[in-house]
């Protein structure tokens, strides 16, 4: 029986997303990764990273959509409403009728301001999970305004602990914080699910880019609020834990984490350089902190001559944590992640596999990302419209198939 075929952790569930760019559309393909029913409602713009390319996919129709929008949107179904619209807003509310979750990233108030926010949606929908995430949230000092990923990396103090001292503040190569607060979301609405079960209530669940940005920042922030001194960015290296970091080898960079005194000296030792274990200034991981810039050297001398790839194996079966620095396509082409099903292909279109993996329940990618409106007829024929009604809907404005420019 294929995955596709099985039946997942979240099937039956049915989850309404509003929701464009990335931290939004993270969260619902997780939850559609593992059988949730998410009927993806794009504005008649549609969602502007299908545009965020190249590369492009070319699709049979004409229409093209980029890979930052592929990346985030498999397993669901696709269709059009136009919100501003009224007769757009009393579709949304009909398929709000049977829906567990719904998912929105508008700025805060928009919804309120077409009289379908959360003080509108829970007497009406009082066993709906509604979560909202936005930039700084309603209220506060930066309650309404935008967030974006790097201005968040920016403002909560990401950027400057990462990069390499003395270099300046650096924006993270992945967009984490719209990643973290996608996570953050599902994890949310999960915990908000099952809650549900005990009270028969849903709830509101107000999720920031700012929070999850700031969320991230251990362990600079457990360190600054004990010692109170400011953190700083250290390049490869760890600010509690030595050796931590990068070091050369005659082939590839390797990262060596020896996070503990045992690990140190099992790697003095399959180095066969037991003098190093043996230097007082590298006793304990606090005298290494104390003593890095040697201890640095010491090693980097240590491995120069290695084949960086079969020496990170042989530490790694060790027992000490090593590996090869590889860039994005090694990694992705690499035997344990084609072993682990992290990279899939759904109808010529190759994607990311789900890195929670259930004994029962398999979940994972099994539909490719839908194009713009692709399933606007089956849905609203599964919620009671028909053929004349939905051909109104369209003259109305209210719906469109192909995107507005």
């Amino acid at each position: 029986m294929t995955t596709a075929m099985t039946e997942r952790a979240l099937t039956g569930l049915k989850v309404i997303d509003l929701t464009r760019v990335l931290g939004g559309p993270y969260c619902t393909m997780i939850l559609a990764d593992h059988g949730a029913d998410v009927i993806k409602i794009e504005p008649p713009q549609g969602d502007e990273v299908r545009d965020w390319g190249p590369p492009f996919l070319e699709r049979a129709d004409g229409a093209r959509d980029a890979s930052y929008f592929l990346g985030a949107n498999r397993n669901k179904r696709a269709m059009t409403l136009d919100l501003a619209h009224e007769q757009g807003r009393a579709v949304l509310l009909r398929l709000l009728e049977d829906a567990d979750v719904l998912v929105e990233n508008f700025k805060p108030g928009t919804l309120e301001k077409w009289n379908i926010g959360q003080a509108a949606l829970a007497p009406r929908f009082p066993r709906l999970v509604h979560c909202r995430i936005s930039g700084f949230g309603a209220d506060g000092p930066f309650g309404g305004l935008p967030g974006y990923d790097a201005v968040v990396q920016a403002m909560t103090g990401l950027m400057t602990i990462n990069g390499r001292p003395g270099e300046g503040p650096l924006r993270m190569g992945t967009p984490v914080v719209d990643l973290a607060t996608g996570l953050y979301s599902a994890i949310g609405i999960l915990m908000a699910l099952q809650e549900r079960q005990r009270s028969g209530r849903g709830q509101f669940i107000d999720m920031t880019l700012h929070d999850a940005g700031m969320a991230l920042l251990h362990p600079a922030a457990a360190n600054y609020l004990l010692n109170g001194k400011r953190p700083a960015a250290t390049g490869n290296a760890h600010p509690n834990i030595a050796p931590y970091d990068t070091f050369p080898t005659a082939t590839c960079e390797i990262f060596v984490a020896g996070g503990n005194d045992g690990q140190f000296r099992k790697l003095c030792a399959l180095l066969e350089r037991p003098d190093i274990a043996a230097d007082p200034r590298f006793a304990t991981n606090a005298d290494r902190l104390a003593n890095r810039a040697a201890m640095t050297a010491a090693l980097t001398e240590a491995l120069a001559a290695h084949d960086g790839e079969a020496l990170a194996e042989r530490m790694i079966r060790a027992g000490i944590p090593a590996g090869p620095v590889r860039p994005v396509d090694a990694a992705l082409e690499s035997a344990h992640a084609r072993h682990r099903g992290m990279v899939a292909e759904l109808d010529g279109v190759r994607t990311l596999g789900t890195p929670i993996k259930f004994s029962r329940t398999p979940g994972g990618p099994h539909a490719p990302p839908p194009g713009f409106a692709a399933h606007l007829d089956e849905i609203l024929a599964e919620h009671g419209y028909t053929e004349a009604e939905i051909a109104a809907l369209e003259a109305a404005g209210a719906i469109r198939r192909v995107r507005r420019a």
